[in-house]
Order: C-alpha cells, then structure tokens, then sequence
C-alpha cells in the first residue's frame, strides 16, 4: 500500500464501525456525537427515575392512577406549548431550548424542596413532572435524529445511537445508587439540570454536518433553516386523520398498557420493603435492562431491522412479553415480575424504540416535529392513565388477583405484537421497497423506519 492509499484510508474506528456497525467513515463523528447526546439525556433522566419510583409505593392504585392521568393532562399541555413554538422557533433553536427550559425546572424543584413544608405534595408534584419531562424529553431527541438523518441512514444507525441511551440509563441510575444516601436527591436534581445544558453544543455540530452534506439545492437542505409553521394544534389533526400515525398510536398505546401493568405488579408487590431498599431494587433493575440492552442495540438492532424487516423488529418483543406474562399469571412473585421487567424494557430499548423511531422517517417533516410529540408524549400519557384506571379496577373494582391481571396482560401483548406487525407491512409498501430486498439484507429503502 503506498503513501497516498494509506492517507486515504480511514482510521481503525471508522474501520471497526463500519464493518460491525454498518456506520460509514463519513457518518462516524456524527453517529458518536448522537450517541453522547442520547447518553447525556438518559444520564439525566436515571438519576432521578429511581426516586421518582420509588416514591410510587407510598400511595394506593387509586392515588397513582390520579397523578397518572394528572401526568396526561399536564402532557397534553406541554405538547400544545411545544407545538407552538414550532410554529414560531427555527430548529437551531428550538431544541436546545427544551433542554435549557427542562433543566431550570430541575432548578426550581431543587429550591421548592428546600422550601415547602408539605413533602407528599411536592413528591407528587416531582412525579408528575418527572414523567412529563422523560416522555418529551426523548421525543425532541429522536424528532431531531429523524431530522438528522435519511430515511437510508436510520436503520442502519438508530440502533447504535440508541445504545447510548442504554448507557446512559446505566451511568444514571450507577450515580443515584451511590450519592442519595450522601447527596441528597435535591442535589441530584441539580446534577440532572447541568448535564441537560451539554447537549446544546452537540445540536449546533450536527446542524452544522447535516447541512454540510446536504445538495444545497436539495429540497431536503432547503427546509432545514426555516420554521415549521402552520397551525400550532396541527399535531392533534394530523394524527387523527391520518391511519399511518394512528397504527403507530395504537402500538404505543398497548405498549404503555403492558408497561402500567407490569408496573403496577411490581408497585403492590413492594409495598412491604422499605424506601431506600426499593430504590435499590429500581435501580438494579435499570442496571440489569440496559447492559442487556447495550450489544443488542449497538450491533444486532441494524442487523435485525434489515435482514429480518420492521414488521419482525416490532413484533418480537411483544411476543416475548406474551410469554413472560403467561409465566407472571402462573407464578406472580416479585422476582418473576422483575425479571419480566428486565426482558420488557431492555427489549424495548435495544429493539422496539429504534424500530418505532424509524417509522418517523416515512412521514413529513411538520408530522415529525409535531405529530410525533403528540403521539410519544399525549399518546403514551394517555395510555398510561387509561390503562392505570383499569389495572385499579380490575384489582381493586373486581378483585382479581395478580396472576389473573397478567393473563389479561398476555391477551393485550398479542394484539400489540400484531400492530408492530401489521406497521412494519405498511412502513414497506409506503417505501417501495422490493421483496429481495428484505431477504438478501440490503440496506436501501427498507431502512427507513
């Protein structure tokens, strides 16, 4: 090899990525910098997961389920916010003000803790916004990695990018475990606030790569410095008339049943453990998901989406989870919920939420930045509250027992499986893409979540 081959020639990283990771040289810096990105939001977000969990056994089904759909309301608010802002606010800077408006609030709560005398009302108030932040927060993230990114490119890096959260999940919660004794959980608020203000460097890098490998006279490259306009409640219609986005509601709503469920199991199943310890065990259980999580996501997710297909992709996990509650109904102790647990979410994180997240790349850019946000945001919230009411009424209306609750679960996860199906078929024909395609794991059109 002589001078110049060797000067061309990428470095071993690079190398390393593409052949293990399906990440080309000229993506590689952008796909690191997505997943620190993705890595700094989830840190955030696990540091305060747990105690926000933890505090779940202190009230009564009735009383979650109440701040849950106090959670929806407080959702569909801040869609309608953000949905405004886009219509007003340029991308450049609209995203990194989510983060700077999110980790004030973290301020706030920081300085409300030291000052109110009531700590059940302001660990309410903290659970809800805690649940509000982790869904929009997220939305924003992957609305603009859809943005980022071509419908080519995203089933060959959601993955990857998707693994930083996985590792952020697993520095958050790490860090809560060791400082709540000695910090405090209101320091660990103001942890949470400074880490969400690193990202803002990192949007302004990949605004700037994206616009350097656009075709400037690309219709792509013509849209990205202008706002999105429109009507600020568009997202609200747009999901309603449109059967794309409301299959892809539905998934995300039995996705968020199944989640309240198993929840809800592992809440009641807790009640006689005392608070520091349940901390623990959330915690360990955050742990436990996302070193799952990590290998799948890094270096099978890419592989699955393209040689198997979304519909696969979508539907494995549930079918899963239909296992795992036909277990839970046989046997419904709190170590056979956790382990459901574990499978549940690191399943979701290292394969159903990139598959999701690829579905936004077939739909336009004002239905991602505003329809998106209402279904992972007001969608999901309102799947919680729903499906919280009628685990309360199946539980304490009916009277039925855990095991039972988790058939009915099993019932539900079998439908979900067959929506992510069923999505997986319609994201195909929308694309185009030719039926070899799938089987000989080329990455062309079928890469387009």
């Amino acid at each position: 090899m002589n001078a110049n081959q060797k000067a061309d020639r990428p470095p071993l990283l690079a190398r390393v990525l593409k052949t293990t990771a399906k990440i080309e040289p000229n993506e590689t810096r952008a796909v690191l910098l997505s997943f620190g990105f993705s890595f700094i939001l989830m840190t955030a977000y696990y540091i305060l997961r747990p105690i926000r969990d933890s505090l779940s056994s202190n009230w009564t089904d009735a009383e979650l389920s109440t701040l849950w759909t106090a959670t929806f309301f407080f959702s569909a608010i801040a869609v309608s916010i953000y949905g405004f802002a886009c219509t007003r606010v340029r991308v450049q800077r609209l995203v990194p003000a989510v983060y700077v408006f999110f980790a004030a609030s973290f301020v706030a709560f920081f300085l409300a803790n030291r000052a109110l005398p009531d700590p059940d009302w302001a660990n309410r108030v903290f659970y809800v916004w805690i649940s509000v932040f982790s869904m929009l927060n997220m939305s924003v993230f992957w609305t603009f990695m859809a943005d980022i990114y071509s419908k080519e490119q995203a089933p060959r890096l959601f993955g990857f990018i998707a693994a930083g959260s996985s590792i952020g999940a697993i520095a958050g919660p790490t860090i809560a475990v060791s400082l709540v004794d000695a910090a405090g959980r209101e320091n660990l608020m103001l942890l949470s606030a400074v880490l969400l203000l690193v990202p803002i460097a990192l949007i302004a890098w990949l605004l700037h790569w994206r616009a350097a490998s656009e075709d400037p006279g690309s219709p792509r490259a013509a849209v990205q410095t202008q706002t999105i306009g429109g009507n600020p409640f568009a997202g609200f219609s747009m999901f309603i008339r449109n059967p794309y986005l409301l299959s892809i509601g539905l998934f995300i709503f039995l996705y968020t049943t199944i989640s309240s469920f198993v929840y809800f199991e592992l809440k009641n199943l807790m009640e006689g453990v005392d608070q520091n310890a349940r901390v623990q065990i959330w915690a360990g259980m955050d742990l436990a998901v996302n070193v799952l999580a990590i290998a799948t996501a890094m270096f099978g997710t890419s592989r699955i989406a393209t040689r198997l297909g979304l519909s696969f992709t979508l539907a494995c996990v549930p079918v899963l989870i239909v296992l795992g509650m036909a277990v839970v109904a046989m046997a419904p102790m709190l170590w056979v919920v956790v382990g459901l647990q574990i499978v549940r979410r690191a399943g979701n994180y290292a394969i159903t939420r990139p598959g999701r997240e690829m579905l936004f790349t077939a739909v336009d850019r004002e239905a991602r930045f505003k329809a998106k946000s209402v279904i992972d945001v007001v969608v999901y919230r309102g799947g919680d509250m729903v499906s919280g009411w009628a685990f309360t009424g199946l539980t304490q209306g009916l009277g039925l027992g855990l095991g039972a609750v988790a058939a009915i679960g099993a019932g539900i996860a079998a439908i979900w499986a067959a929506v992510g199906a069923y999505l997986g078929r319609v994201y195909k024909r929308q694309s185009g893409e030719p039926a070899a395609a799938s089987s000989a794991g080329h990455t062309t059109a079928e890469q387009t979540i």
